[in-house]
């Protein structure tokens, strides 16, 4: 969620925030340490190590439940609970396209096929809920299809990356509140 975090940076940054604190907090650390676990599984599955994956997907909850240091130091109790309920919404999303497609998540990767960390033969070594999307599949909105070249996401992951956003820039606002009171909070 890398790409989520500099943007919740760019948008503090264009609100007139300073970042720099945020990384002086310890609540902040588990986030970090998360999110290179994170980028280590995803270089082992460009390296085609794709018994990775399914450890992965077990670790979005923990990287998740890693923000929750920041909600409590920073009592962003509300902003836990916008973003709770977007990644509800989110996750019935991809349960949705789920469903409508017999138990399977399609993925339609283009950028990664060029970057080389998707291969059409790695999702029948994967043994996982992804599939390849084909012309059969249903529900194509909701299926695997924004390719980052390193992931593909849904709108559903789209969603649930609202929750990491809503309690980065909050964290860093309140941070900002607490050390200048020319900042109107």
């Amino acid at each position: 969620m890398i790409e989520t975090i500099i943007f919740a940076f760019i948008v503090s940054k264009l609100k007139g925030y300073d970042i720099k604190p945020l990384f002086k907090s310890w609540a902040f650390y588990p986030v970090i340490i998360m999110e290179l676990l994170y980028w280590m599984g995803q270089v082992l599955i460009w390296n085609e190590h794709y018994e990775v994956v399914n450890l992965l997907a077990f670790s979005k909850t923990i990287y998740l439940c890693s923000y929750l240091f920041l909600i409590f130091k920073y009592e962003l109790y509300s902003s836990a609970i916008i973003g709770s309920i977007f990644t509800l919404i989110g996750g019935m999303l991809n349960d949705i396209a789920i469903k409508a497609n017999g138990g399977f998540m399609p993925v339609f990767p283009n950028l990664s096929y060029l970057t080389g960390y998707a291969k059409p033969e790695s999702f029948e070594l994967v043994n996982d809920i992804h599939i390849l999307g084909n012309a059969q599949t249903n529900l194509k909105i909701l299926t695997d299809f924004i390719d980052t070249g390193y992931c593909v996401l849904s709108i559903g992951d789209l969603f649930i990356r609202v929750f990491v956003f809503l309690i980065l820039y909050n964290s860093i606002k309140k941070i900002n509140c607490r050390t200048k009171e020319k900042i109107t909070c």
